[in-house]
């Protein structure tokens, strides 16, 4: 950003005020939309559904590490809530605008966000969603993210022998509407437990969120007391689910499953708290992603297709015929 001397230093000031207000956008750079920094640096923006949600923080610190590692300038934004997709819109104009060669987006609203997007790679910037797909996929140029189907299969089918074929209560803690990460994880849980949405007596959208995910669990216990499997989109919304379990006292005998595996939530399952989780890679993700916009920078070789990140069944509760790994493991792994 260029300086004028003749600026008055309460002017400056109200310019800098400006500049980062309402998106959370941050280190933009200067240049003249090359991609590239007057230094020679190639800029990258990230764009996250909220900047509060660990994993999403974790996935801003891998971007980081990868722009320094090779010589690339991060932009930042993120929505002001999980579904902020207004706030993900303008943070695009914003960052294109600002001349990145590439993005990086955690879609907020799988469809919605999908116009924006083909404005920014009209102007031949890369774009590259990290862990939850658009719809349709080919939205954008690459895809970087956990087999969220793979995921919710993986609990699914621990959760169905954990039961040792007593029957089923099942209480699903979603994510919200048009997420397509929300619908496959449901989707693969229920697949790999056998089951179908008839077979749930109760399903609560939480945002992802540990107390909307508590509400969400009070609410299926007075519709259904006798809950005695829960699945959950996201270990917030299980630790959330957990305590609303503990203050009836039934924490003990009900089966929680989840998808992340953050330090957090894998801490919560060594302490038995979450019988087991799916865990995913982030900073992977995220790392992975700031290589391949560098690497479109240098060579114009384009990112394309989907790049399975992984994901690993974690549980200190083997069931037999499921793999998995224990907690410790996971705690060495958490989010990296």
């Amino acid at each position: 950003m260029s300086r004028t001397t003749r600026l008055s230093s309460s002017l400056l000031r109200a310019a800098a005020v400006t500049g980062v207000a309402a998106l959370t956008l941050t280190a933009c750079g200067s240049g003249s939309g090359s991609g590239s920094t007057s230094s020679g640096k190639v800029k990258v923006g990230l764009i996250t559904k909220t900047d509060t949600n660990p994993f999403f923080v974790k996935m801003k610190e891998g971007a980081e590490r990868a722009a320094k590692e090779n010589g690339a300038q991060l932009s930042t934004a993120a929505g002001k809530f999980d579904g902020d997709n207004a706030g993900q819109v303008t943070a695009i104009e914003n960052m294109v605008a600002a001349g990145v060669k590439g993005i990086l987006i955690t879609p907020s609203d799988s469809k919605a966000i999908v116009p924006a997007i083909q404005k920014a790679r009209a102007k031949g910037v890369l774009v590259i969603a990290l862990d939850t797909p658009t719809e349709p996929e080919s939205a954008v140029d690459a895809l970087f993210a956990t087999d969220n189907l793979k995921a919710g299969q993986l609990i699914g089918e621990y959760a169905k022998a954990a039961m040792k074929g007593k029957t089923a209560k099942i209480a699903a803690l979603d994510l919200a509407p048009g997420v397509s990460v929300g619908v496959q994880r449901h989707n693969g849980f229920l697949k790999g437990f056998g089951a179908t949405d008839k077979d749930v007596v109760c399903a609560q959208d939480t945002g992802g969120d540990q107390a909307k995910g508590q509400t969400a669990m009070e609410n299926c216990l007075q519709k259904s007391p006798d809950i005695n499997v829960v699945y959950t989109i996201n270990e917030p919304a299980a630790l959330g689910a957990y305590t609303a379990l503990k203050a009836k006292g039934r924490e003990k005998d009900v089966l929680i499953v989840s998808v992340d595996g953050g330090c957090t939530g894998t801490q919560a399952v060594k302490d038995g708290k979450i019988a087991a989780t799916s865990q995913q890679y982030p900073l992977k993700m995220a790392s992975e992603g700031v290589k391949a916009v560098v690497t479109y920078a240098k060579d114009g070789k384009k990112a394309s297709g989907y790049t399975d990140t992984g994901v690993t069944l974690i549980t200190d509760k083997a069931q037999d015929g499921v793999t998995s790994k224990d907690a410790a493991y996971g705690l060495e792994n958490c989010w990296g």
